[in-house]
């Protein structure tokens, strides 16, 4: 019957199609070492092309990315990594968690510890963990980095909507093959970025997201963070459960 979705087409509703978004959940996982090729620019285009189909409230679709290639992405990691090296402060747009409390707190933790165990890394030695964390202005040698800003008067929701789209790149970019990491480290130098990518006073910088083509052969991606239970995502009010 014509326009009536079938697991064979994938189409809404087909259970092939909820196949491959699990898959595409399921194996996705952020990149902290890649090679130096860059994604060629049509490749690039059609992660956008699927990413821009992100719902946002009324419609607004806040976000915009500046996106570096070639030389642009060396110019970018080497302004970044004179200006922490230099002592510089912390100056987000968007304030940070104040906290990290109990559960959060130890889901932090435990993946802080798989990123360190996976480089040898022993948890008491702070020189290494503070070089990792420089890694974060390298772009994990990523070819590419996109970073992400929003309308400033669009407040919390403008941003929640760029995390809808945050999402969207991760999963089209896995979808085809390249790897991918978003960095809120990036976005603790938000004036030096607005000043290297001209970007005017009312965009706020959210993040970066560093992507390219994984080294996965290097030990940083072997590692894999766990994921809540059902029954921790949600609380069922009224009703029963089906049985």
């Amino acid at each position: 019957m014509s326009g009536v979705p079938t697991h064979e087409t994938g189409e809404v509703g087909s259970g092939l199609a909820a196949e491959v978004l699990r898959d595409l959940l399921a194996t996705r996982w952020s990149c902290r070492a890649f090679r130096p090729t860059a994604v060629p620019r049509n490749e690039i285009e059609a992660i956008l092309d699927i990413a821009r189909r992100t719902p946002s409230w009324c419609n607004t679709q806040p976000w915009h990315l500046h996106i570096t290639e070639g030389d642009a992405t060396g110019r970018l990691r080497d302004a970044l990594r004179a200006r922490v090296a230099s002592g510089a402060d912390v100056r987000p747009d968007v304030e940070f968690p104040r906290a990290y409390e109990g559960v959060y707190r130890e889901r932090r933790r435990e993946s802080g510890w798989q990123l360190y165990d996976s480089l040898g890394i022993d948890r008491d030695d702070r020189v290494g963990s503070a070089r990792q964390t420089l890694r974060n202005f390298d772009f994990f040698d990523a070819p590419h980095v996109a970073v992400l800003t929003t309308e400033e008067a669009l407040g919390t929701y403008g941003a929640v909507d760029c995390g809808l789209f945050v999402q969207s790149f991760l999963l089209a970019a896995h979808s085809r093959g390249v790897a991918a990491i978003p960095q809120a480290a990036l976005a603790t130098q938000a004036p030096l970025l607005r000043e290297h990518l001209g970007l005017p006073a009312d965009r706020q910088v959210l993040l970066g997201i560093s992507f390219g083509y994984a080294d996965v052969d290097h030990p940083v991606n072997g590692y894999r963070t766990h994921r809540q239970s059902v029954d921790e995502v949600a609380t069922f009010v009224g009703g029963g459960r089906l049985g």
